[in-house]
């Protein structure tokens, strides 16, 4: 009878309280949201960094255009001059697709392309 005594005794202590669980609970939320606090700047910085590298890829693309037609496309003819050949004047006469569809910027909209630039410049993308 005492063996049944032991028993009771050692399996009414063993485990978590109520109280335990919630406190590891409570540290780890406040680990996971100052964690996700810290790298919320970290996503604007990656966007912009993105805008960058695809702002150079489509300048690229551009020159290779200029290169094989002779001229840019126009304001009008925009980006998806080196997506779609262009049905307006001027048509430029080696056209290339030289990419598969018109970039989309981090925020979600369509980089906007002009000819000549501002200052000066070429062309503007923004």
């Amino acid at each position: 009878m005492n063996s049944c005594k032991i028993r009771k005794n050692r399996f009414s202590q063993s485990g978590y309280t109520l109280f335990e669980i919630m406190l590891v609970l409570g540290i780890i939320a406040v680990l996971v949201g100052s964690a996700i606090y810290m790298l919320v700047g970290n996503i604007d910085v990656a966007k912009e960094q993105r805008e960058d590298s695809d702002i150079e890829a489509i300048s690229m693309q551009l020159r290779t255009y200029e290169m094989l037609n002779y001229r840019m496309p126009t304001t009008e003819q925009g980006l998806k001059a080196l997506v779609n050949q262009p049905t307006t004047e001027p048509r430029p006469r080696r056209w290339k697709q030289l990419m598969k569809t018109v970039p989309i910027d981090p925020w979600g909209n369509e980089y906007v392309y002009r000819i000549p630039g501002k200052g000066g410049a070429a062309f503007d993308i923004y």
